[in-house]
């Protein structure tokens, strides 16, 4: 099948709506085919998601509620963009920052830098749902505490190891797909 050419929406109605999503009845003809095919796609913002390190090589994870699974679980610090569906590299970084403060209560520290790892697409299949990877280091406790938002239920922020983190994944303690395509970038890119 030739992939090229032009992707053609014939029809398209929203059929629900709320603040984080938004979805679609669609007809699409797909590029290399000549039938409409029909299909239903859920809208979501673009999300960040942020791999905090220590200064000691520690890794930031958040313990919290899943509600549609029925599990908590540990992942790292993410969140939606709020101001736009096709955010700046530069609105991705403070949307980043702020979710580190939000959910883990962290900053970067001194010297600290927020290294882009790319992005990639969590539920292809229904969802056009875009995230952006990031590392931050060194980060620190920002005295602060952390600060989630009303709509979510973390229990506990903690600093693991690069072994302990490894094991987690391993034994599928770490069940987050972000955090796992987050630790997998990381390490494909030699930066852990």
């Amino acid at each position: 099948m030739n992939d090229q050419g032009e992707w053609v929406v014939g029809k398209s109605q929203i059929v629900f709506r709320n603040p984080h999503i938004e979805v679609r009845e669609e007809t699409v003809t797909v590029p290399g085919t000549q039938h409409p095919r029909p299909w239903t796609v859920v809208g979501r913002k673009k999300a960040v998601v942020v791999a905090p390190m220590t200064a000691e090589g520690r890794f930031v994870l958040i313990h919290q509620a899943r509600i549609p699974i029925r599990k908590w679980l540990w992942e790292f610090p993410a969140g939606q963009v709020d101001e736009t569906r096709n955010p700046s590299l530069d609105l991705l970084r403070q949307t980043a920052i702020r979710e580190l403060a939000e959910e883990a209560g962290y900053e970067l520290g001194q010297n600290g830098e927020l290294t882009y790892l790319g992005h990639y697409f969590p539920s292809q299949g229904f969802t056009d749902e875009e995230n952006h990877l990031f590392l931050a280091k060194p980060v620190r406790k920002n005295g602060a505490g952390s600060k989630p938002d009303h709509a979510e239920s973390i229990s506990e922020d903690r600093e693991f190891s690069l072994d302990e983190l490894r094991t987690m994944i391993a034994e599928s303690t770490i069940q987050d797909a972000n955090t796992l395509v987050t630790f997998a970038k990381l390490v494909a890119g030699g930066l852990i």
